[in-house]
């Protein structure tokens, strides 16, 4: 009898810390995912605790840390996390100013680039450049599981926040309309802080986002 492979799946760790940009500091929550199956996963956005992110992932090999861009409270715990897994760090290389502001003796390993498409545990996760809330910001789109990761992209009721440096309001309305609401409205809306939507949910909104501004 073949044997099936493991299924695919999404897990959420949620860590708490600080957000620190343009001298302020914020306590936040941040949404940690996990993808992949019971023998390889990726990690989405190391944030805080990289301890409890590889007690999650347990003995699965670690394929990728991907960054969906690099705002401390995102990236502070993954140079650790690569220690921890031996897992590159994949960012967008727009986003290389904020990195260092955290981590200014450290590298990614890995560049994402728009388009560029990751296996794990069978699935295929395409990278989208959706800039705006920063620089170098990426959405990672998972067709297979009808999920996209959006970071600080896209959350339930708006667009993340521009209201700080190296953001544009202006640039995340683009990307949210053209790389993200383009996907089937069944898609989940995998956030970087709080609870997930849909695209559906997301879309007829869009009118009152550019309305209210950032």
């Amino acid at each position: 009898m073949r044997m099936m492979p493991p299924e695919p799946e999404i897990e959420l760790l949620t860590t708490s810390g600080t957000f620190d940009l343009d001298g302020g500091s914020w306590e936040v929550e941040n949404n940690v995912w996990i993808i992949g199956n019971e023998d390889e996963a990726v990690v989405i956005d190391p944030a805080h605790d990289a301890e409890a992110i590889a007690a999650a992932l347990g003995d699965r090999q670690v394929l990728g840390i991907l960054c969906t861009h690099a705002h401390n409270d995102h990236v502070n715990a993954a140079p650790a996390l690569a220690a921890l897994t031996g897992a590159p760090i994949l960012l967008h290389p727009e986003d290389l100013p904020l990195w260092k502001l955290t981590h200014p003796g450290d590298q990614p390993d890995e560049e994402l680039r728009d388009g560029q498409r990751i296996v794990v545990g069978g699935l295929y996760l395409h990278i989208r450049h959706t800039p705006g809330h920063s620089p170098g910001s990426v959405s990672v789109y998972v067709p297979a599981l009808d999920a996209v990761f959006t970071g600080d992209t896209l959350f339930q009721g708006g667009p993340g926040a521009t209201g700080r440096s190296f953001s544009d309001f202006p640039t995340i309305i683009r990307s949210i309309e053209t790389r993200l609401l383009d996907l089937p409205p069944e898609t989940v809306v995998h956030t970087g802080h709080g609870p997930t939507t849909t695209i559906g949910e997301e879309a007829p909104q869009l009118a009152e986002w550019v309305a209210r501004g950032h």
